[in-house]
């Protein structure tokens, strides 16, 4: 699996509240499994360009 995610983003975004480390590996499955039900609506739908309304 690729590091879709970048950590210290992440950190920053959720200001004063601290990380669990496996907090990452999860976002980063639920970011995979979103980008691939958008990649399949889009190939359904005749495109190979991913747009906002996949999601």
């Amino acid at each position: 699996m690729a590091d879709l995610i970048v950590k210290a983003a992440v950190k920053e975004e959720l200001d004063d509240m601290n990380v669990a480390s496996d907090f990452y590996d999860a976002l980063d499955e639920e970011v995979e499994e979103l980008l691939a039900e958008a990649s399949r609506r889009a190939s359904e739908n005749d495109r190979k360009t991913v747009q906002p309304r996949d999601l």
